[in-house]
């Protein structure tokens, strides 16, 4: 039994607040009022009977206590988040076929998981679900090949489909932890070192290259690499620098100790994820799966690199309708 002042909205104010550090934030965040949210906090550390932050500074600090707490209790709220948004999705149940697609940037968590979720709810449907590049998904929604797909967008109006958005994906510049932490001068960095490009045929790339070419941008290239793994990879022994996304970066969490995320040292750009649908699917369908994944992202993806890397806060977000 959790002791008596434990609330599952104080349990929440404090996550919001251990991320932002502000009352305002954490206020907007939760809507909930300022003095709430504080009265929330008051509540929360009096039953714990020990202090969670240190409400001395601005903006504030998780206490040692607090830093313990919070990765405990933040994977508890994302489970219950999680757990609630697969009661969300509706019966499939009268579907006879689902096919749908993919793109592999979320392989290694989000995909099984809301794969999981669907196939529980089409008990009397034929599934198809498939992970392919952002081009070849684009290409089978033009075709009608697919029902449903998650892609990154590429901007253009396609004949018969309807585009929901999902997550804002900014870019962001990774290079080796060793020659360039935190704080390091990255025009020197990327003078100094080649550039490591994704495969040019990727979508991914073309969109790097059409915004280095508006900005009049050049870097000495050698590498071509169509695996992202293999890119972070060779960007964790210290061969070079790439331009990337916070979902890219997040997938290579097992270089996280030799890599380190800057922000673009130049214009920023982003790119977009969506769930695209044919126009005799524009029902509850394609919304309900789009916002089981935006859950599933949040909470397993955003949140997380977020707590990492603050200044991706207002930039790697979720979109909606």
């Amino acid at each position: 039994m959790l002791t008596k002042g434990v609330t599952l909205r104080g349990l929440e104010v404090f996550e919001a607040l251990a991320d932002s550090g502000s009352v305002a934030m954490a206020s907007e965040a939760t809507g909930l009022s300022q003095p709430a949210v504080s009265q929330q906090i008051r509540n929360l550390e009096t039953a714990l009977g020990v202090d969670l932050l240190d409400h001395t500074k601005r903006p504030m600090q998780l206490t040692p206590a607090g830093r313990n707490f919070l990765n405990r209790t933040g994977r508890v709220l994302n489970e219950l988040r999680l757990a609630q948004s697969e009661l969300t999705v509706m019966d499939l149940s009268h579907l006879s076929t689902l096919s749908m697609g993919i793109i592999d940037d979320f392989d290694d968590d989000i995909t099984p998981r809301l794969v999981t979720t669907l196939a529980e709810s089409l008990t009397k449907c034929r599934f198809k679900m498939i992970t392919a590049s952002s081009h070849e998904l684009t290409a089978a929604m033009k075709d009608k090949r697919l029902h449903l797909g998650i892609t990154a967008s590429t901007g253009e109006m396609l004949d018969g489909v309807i585009e929901y958005p999902l997550v804002r994906d900014p870019f962001i510049l990774v290079a080796p932890t060793a020659i360039a932490p935190k704080g390091a001068d990255l025009e020197e960095v990327m003078q100094t070192l080649p550039f490591l490009r994704y495969e040019r045929q990727q979508l991914i790339s073309r969109q790097i290259d059409a915004h280095l070419s508006r900005l009049k941008l050049e870097f000495p290239e050698r590498f071509e690499i169509g695996s992202h793994l293999a890119l972070m990879a060779c960007v964790s022994r210290g061969i070079g620098w790439a331009i990337t996304t916070p979902l890219g970066f997040m997938r290579a969490v097992r270089f996280h100790d030799q890599v380190t995320a800057h922000p673009l040292p130049f214009a920023q750009f982003s790119r977009q994820i969506s769930l695209l649908a044919g126009l005799d699917w524009t029902d509850r369908v394609p919304r309900d799966v789009a916002q089981t994944f935006r859950h599933l992202v949040q909470d397993k993806v955003i949140t997380p690199a977020l707590r990492s890397e603050p200044f991706l806060q207002n930039e790697f977000r979720i979109l909606e309708d």
